[in-house]
């Protein structure tokens, strides 16, 4: 097992559960974490990195490949002034995980690459 190196599985999750309490990790979703830093505006934990940057690596791990939304696609072509939002992401495969953080979470769109 990949997980008896650091101890076994529980040992790794009480190691995870206390990182996360002390605001240096945050859970962005089932076996997904992320490095985190305090917010200038809260003082709440928040991660380094975007959300959306986030779910793609977390995607890509996990062998799903996204791209450009519809909307973003018709941004970039000039086709509408309305800027993206940022919180959907394109996929080729389905996908029936949550990834989010503090009651925001990502929406998947199939897309056709």
């Amino acid at each position: 097992m990949a997980l008896a190196r650091f101890g076994g599985i529980n040992r790794v999750g009480r190691a995870l559960l206390l990182l996360v309490r002390k605001g240096r990790l945050i859970k962005i979703g089932q076996g997904l974490y992320a490095r985190a830093t305090k917010s200038p505006f809260d003082g709440s934990p928040a991660p380094v990195k975007g959300l959306r940057t986030l779910a793609a690596e977390a995607l890509t791990k996990l062998g799903i490949k996204s791209g450009q939304t519809r909307f973003e696609k018709a941004y970039n072509a000039g086709q509408t002034t309305q800027v993206p939002a940022g919180r959907v992401i394109a996929v080729e495969k389905r996908v029936r995980r949550k990834i989010g953080y503090g009651g925001v979470f990502l929406s998947f769109e199939r897309c056709r690459s």
